[in-house]
């Protein structure tokens, strides 16, 4: 059994998808419509950047999209690569929404207004500066959950991502977020700070949820071909009423990535393919699940491969 994985942000690169853009007709096209969509050159901006373009939310995650779902409409409709045996598919914080596009439970062009006003509500949710994001390395979640209950701290400090066995992403107020990296610190346990421009995935994004709750709900979403995992409980979700709210939840909940993982692999998934920009969602498999195959499939050679691999 095979399960699609979409990256969410933290991918991207300028330039990624440059290869599929300039060999695929389909491709040229799909990148036309998000820019036509979105009244301005997000296609330039993958393309040719500049990098502090890209990085900003508000584009980072309409670009993310447009290279994932340029990269499945290939594999499906120029290399003519039979689903049959995908059961799932799952896509990390925005990478939900291009599995819930390559499903066909949502339209392309209503998914890249939908994440270019995510990100911007994201951003605007928490002035610059005043919150951070870190990488706890090694520790388990229920461990780092129970420190940071100890702590009774006066400001959020949440875990915005429960990535992979031992990836584990703390969000907040930076004084909170120091403060428990400093206990960290003290117990010799590795953190990495991220370069992120606002505290995802933790309860100060809500008012990023209220913004983008009308928006959500006046989308029209359908039946999805395929079982989407959703961050939210980690559980399938296919009917368009409860994807809705759960876009909203998700916005200021934990990523349950991990559980994820460790739910499609007992329930007998084999071959975890990553589409999009990156390898980050295949580390994260390899770190929580063993016995497992892993692709990551970001070129035409990729492709190749994948389909040779699958046959066998």
């Amino acid at each position: 059994m095979n399960v699609l994985l979409f990256p969410g942000q933290g991918s991207q690169t300028v330039s990624m998808g440059a290869e599929f853009f300039n060999n695929f007709e389909l491709v040229k096209n799909i990148f036309k419509i998000a820019d036509e969509k979105l009244g301005f050159s997000i296609s330039k901006i993958i393309l040719e950047g500049p990098s502090d373009e890209l990085q900003l939310t508000k584009n980072t995650q309409p670009a993310i999209l447009t290279v994932s779902y340029s990269i499945f409409k290939t594999l499906k409709d120029e290399f003519n690569l039979d689903f049959k045996d995908f059961k799932y598919f799952a896509g990390h914080s925005l990478g939900e929404y291009s599995a819930l596009v390559s499903s066909g439970a949502l339209d392309f062009e209503d998914a890249i207004y939908l994440l270019h006003e995510r990100g911007k509500a994201m951003q605007n949710a928490v002035p610059v500066g005043e919150g951070s994001m870190i990488a706890v390395l090694g520790m388990q979640t229920s461990e780092l959950q129970n420190l940071i209950n100890n702590e009774k701290l006066k400001g959020v400090c949440e875990i915005a991502n429960d990535n992979a066995t031992g990836q584990i992403i703390i969000s907040g107020n930076k004084e909170s977020v120091s403060l428990i990296q400093n206990h960290l610190k003290n117990k010799k346990i590795k953190t990495i700070p991220l370069k992120v421009s606002a505290p995802f995935h933790c309860s100060l994004m809500k008012p990023a949820a209220e913004m983008m709750q009308e928006k959500i709900n006046n989308t029209s979403f359908k039946n999805s071909k395929f079982e989407i995992i959703n961050n939210v409980n980690a559980k399938v979700e296919n009917d368009p009423n409860k994807t809705k709210k759960l876009l909203i939840d998700q916005i200021s909940s934990t990523v349950k990535w991990r559980e994820s993982i460790i739910f499609m692999e007992k329930a007998g998934v084999k071959n975890f393919i990553e589409i999009g920009p990156g390898k980050a969602l295949i580390g994260m498999v390899k770190r929580t699940v063993k016995n497992v195959n892993c692709f990551s499939i970001n070129s035409i050679a990729d492709i190749k491969n994948l389909i040779d691999e699958l046959k066998k």
